[in-house]
């Protein structure tokens, strides 16, 4: 017999990329470089005494388990994709710069539109508001039943 309790529980969605405690000392990513000291991930120079551990967004690009996508669609894209992707690339180097772990995953054709999938929601949501900034168009933001980000913008 189901009791109330047991009804109102959510089950829990694991992350498979977030470990289960922090890492003991400086650690090292032996696929982009990326640090892991004071508790983060950033860029610097490699500690005498770092062992080596993959970084949350090697592992999502390596386990292909995208954080967010972007899909940009419209006549708008065709005409001038060459510039919106540079902007889009813009907006990843702004924000590695500071976030190792904030990376586009890959860019790839879907139809006539294009699919951009990110190891991070924060910067599908910056590239969106990047986007809707420059070009305007129609911008929407929807949450998966995974908690996956998508982003759409339309022009």
């Amino acid at each position: 017999m189901k009791t109330a309790r047991a009804t109102l529980r959510t089950p829990q969605r694991t992350d498979l990329t977030r470990q289960p405690r922090k890492l003991a000392g400086p650690a090292c990513c032996p696929d982009c470089g990326a640090i892991f000291r004071r508790g983060r991930w950033r860029w610097e120079a490699v500690p005498a005494a770092a062992k080596a551990a993959l970084c949350p967004a090697c592992l999502r690009t390596r386990e292909r388990l995208p954080g967010a996508s972007l899909t940009l669609s419209g006549d708008f894209l065709a005409a001038h994709r060459a510039e919106i992707l540079g902007r889009v690339r813009n907006c990843e180097q702004a924000e590695n710069r500071t976030r190792p772990l904030q990376r586009i995953m890959a860019i790839a054709a879907a139809g006539k539109g294009v699919r951009i999938t990110t190891t991070d929601a924060h910067l599908a949501r910056r590239i969106g508001d990047a986007l809707q900034r420059a070009y305007k168009g129609e911008l929407e933001y929807r949450y998966n039943k995974d908690d996956k980000l998508r982003v759409s913008w339309c022009r």
